[in-house]
């Protein structure tokens, strides 16, 4: 039986300099979506790449005293290498300085061009260098490019143009007979309403004012405007002939089944994209899912701002498998992730050392200090096996249905939510006590095997997210990967199997402060943070309170028994949002324990919405619910407050589990 097909793409990185870990991130994002297709069975075909060509691009090779061959060719190997470095498992990475690919995009303008889809005159408008767009004078954001924020300036010069409202209305009729075509719906709704039902201009698709581009054959003065050139990629990467005989695996693979962004970039991939295709005749693809930003602490990554990550300084820190599960997992599916240094150590300590690492290292260890790392499931079955059982039957059907509607964060937490089970079930059955009674040794046997066969089959999920983890692991425990297909079955996991002698520690806990020390050496504060760090307080009073405590008015005595009323449980802040027509609360969701409860909080003034998620909080569960600003509020985050009223939350000073008592 044929292996049915899967067409994946990520956008093509633009050359105009390394690759940081926020657009690293769809790159690990699409090749975990691949692998899993794979493990799907699917005939998957990876494709990514590299943008050069553009005005951007011709200017900063004169800065750095190179031909713009030289400058993209520079870069591309980097953002190849940061590819490789991560293990994306792309099967083409094409560069569209690649010769086949400009004689097709100069074909596909002149096919174009003769059957009157394009059309040459003159453009006249505000134009913005870094985006390589025009703009009216209406569609600017405070008089800045409403894409990226920049200056722009006045410009006028000759252009082919592409008449874009010729398929306008077709396209509307697309996306509305087809809603799973523009992922997530917010994005769909933002293209229709804001682009395609107020009427599309037509679009500028070619440029005089450089050179560096892939020339007009029939007017060789014009360059073609780099989104036709980009766009194009995804077809002539696979062998589009445009006007002749497509290659075999361009029938085989076109349309594809996933394009996959950065949002900033949905309208091109889901208005100018289509309507290219539906001029050359062609399908449009299956779906555009448009990822939203990994933004680093205090907002969008940018050089400017100082405040950039680069994937092969994290993985050096950490290893390429935490960086990956770091950003697959904080990423939403519909809002920006955070990323900072102390989340990345704090996500590795609790998820993967603790839940994952100790999980492994203790279950290989008690088997070998028990039955010299044989592992055999000698059928002694208790009623507590059979919820184990369960959730390993199950969490591979609920990563399927995760993945299928690309939700990949949620999908880790499905198979992390199985090695906290299995953590769980060592709770339970203790096999510490049953190995001193010699008369239990078959129940302890069959719990051992059962921890083997749970993990491994968490293991074989987790490849698609971590591969050389769940090699590792598979490894450590002389078991075969599964496939999907074989995880409707328990007990695969040959019984008599031996171990590994020596278990190895996956991942070791990091000490937050020798990391912060060694990341200051490596990024040394600038100047002004410095003089910062070091100015005293303008106000004297504070910097007193501050050394010698406040006094706060007291409040009436309780009793013992009427603060045993109250519940106070540790809790993980998993998504958190401002609070519409508020200007100081905030809404988070708290998991505590295997619940989620709505927690609204008035501290908008101390705390972003994006630094609040992966905090560890002291939370006061049994509060009566209550609504405030219109929002449900289930608990209440305990807090400390100064003689100036700046708060700061009450956090464990250890790592604590979800859920917690605090007593």
């Amino acid at each position: 039986m044929e292996k049915k097909k899967f067409y994946l793409t990520t956008a093509i990185a633009y050359t105009s300099g390394k690759p940081h870990i926020g657009n690293t991130y769809e790159i690990i994002l699409a090749d975990a979506v691949a692998r899993f297709k794979r493990a799907q069975g699917y005939d998957v075909f990876f494709q990514t790449g590299t943008d050069e060509h553009g005005q951007k691009i011709e200017l900063k090779a004169a800065e750095a005293g190179v031909t713009p061959k030289e400058y993209v060719d520079n870069v591309a190997g980097e953002v190849k290498r940061i590819w490789d470095l991560v293990n994306a498992s792309y099967d083409k990475f094409i560069r569209t300085t690649d010769e086949d690919h400009e004689r097709q995009v100069q074909k596909i303008f002149k096919k174009l061009y003769e059957q009157g889809d394009i059309y040459k005159g003159s453009y006249e408008g505000l134009y913005c260098t870094p985006c390589e767009s025009f703009w009216t004078e209406s569609q600017l954001v405070d008089g800045k490019c409403p894409d990226c924020g920049r200056e722009v300036k006045p410009a006028k010069e000759e252009a082919y143009f592409f008449r874009m409202s010729k398929y306008a209305d077709r396209l509307i009729a697309h996306i509305n007979a087809h809603p799973e075509f523009i992922q997530p719906v917010s994005r769909k709704n933002e293209m229709m309403n804001n682009f395609l039902l107020p009427g599309l201009q037509d679009l500028c698709v070619s440029r005089t004012s450089f050179q560096w581009g892939i020339p007009v054959d029939f007017d060789p003065k014009h360059v073609v405007y780099v989104w036709l050139d980009a766009l194009t990629n995804y077809i002539t990467g696979i062998g589009y002939e445009c006007g002749g005989e497509s290659s075999e695996h361009f029938k085989k693979n076109w349309p594809a089944d996933l394009h996959l962004i950065g949002k900033d970039i949905i309208r091109f991939h889901t208005i100018y994209w289509p309507i290219f295709l539906m001029a050359l005749g062609l399908p449009l693809p299956k779906q555009v899912f448009g990822h939203p930003w990994l933004l680093q602490g205090d907002g969008k990554m940018s050089k400017s701002r100082g405040n950039v990550l680069y994937a092969d300084e994290l993985v050096d820190f950490f290893g390429v498998d935490a960086v990956r599960y770091f950003v697959l997992h904080e990423m939403p599916f519909d809002n920006d992730g955070v990323i900072t240094w102390e989340l990345l150590v704090e996500r590795i300590n609790s998820d993967l050392a603790n839940t994952l690492g100790n999980l492994v290292n203790r279950t290989i260890s008690m088997s070998n200090k028990y039955f010299g790392g044989v592992v055999e499931d000698k059928g002694a079955a208790e009623p507590v096996d059979e919820e184990l059982k369960a959730v390993v039957l199950e969490t591979p059907k609920k990563v399927v249905e995760k993945m299928e509607k690309l939700r990949v964060a949620d999908a880790i937490s499905e198979i992390f939510a199985l090695f906290k089970r299995c953590n769980k079930y060592i709770d339970e059955t203790m096999p510490w006590a049953l190995a001193k009674d010699e008369s239990r040794q078959d129940r302890l046997a069959t719990v051992l095997y059962n921890l083997v066969e749970s993990i491994a089959v968490g293991a074989s999920l987790l490849e698609s997210f971590m591969p050389e983890t769940s090699q590792k692991i598979l490894e450590q425990l002389n078991a075969k990967k599964r496939s999907i297909d074989d995880m409707d079955r328990y007990g695969l996991y040959p019984s008599g199997t031996k171990v590994t002698d020596q278990p190895q520690i996956l991942f070791a806990r990091l000490d937050i402060k020798e990391v912060m020390k060694k990341v200051e050496e490596l990024h040394p504060p600038v100047q002004e943070e410095q003089a910062a760090e070091k100015e005293e307080p303008k106000d004297g009073n504070a910097s007193e309170g501050a050394a010698d405590g406040i006094d706060i008015e007291s409040k009436e005595e309780i009793t013992f028994a009427d603060f045993e009323k109250m519940q106070f449980q540790v809790g993980e802040i998993i998504a958190c949002e401002e609070v519409k027509k508020s200007r100081k609360l905030l809404c988070s969701q708290v998991k505590i324990g295997s619940q989620v409860k709505q927690i609204v909080s008035g501290i908008k003034s101390d705390y972003s919405a994006e630094e609040m998620v992966g905090k560890k909080v002291m939370v006061l569960v049994n509060l009566k619910p209550a609504k405030l600003a219109g929002v449900l509020s289930e608990g209440m985050l305990l807090c400390a407050e100064d003689a100036q009223g700046k708060l700061s939350l009450i956090v464990p000073e250890r790592e604590m589990p979800s859920g917690a008592q605090i007593c």
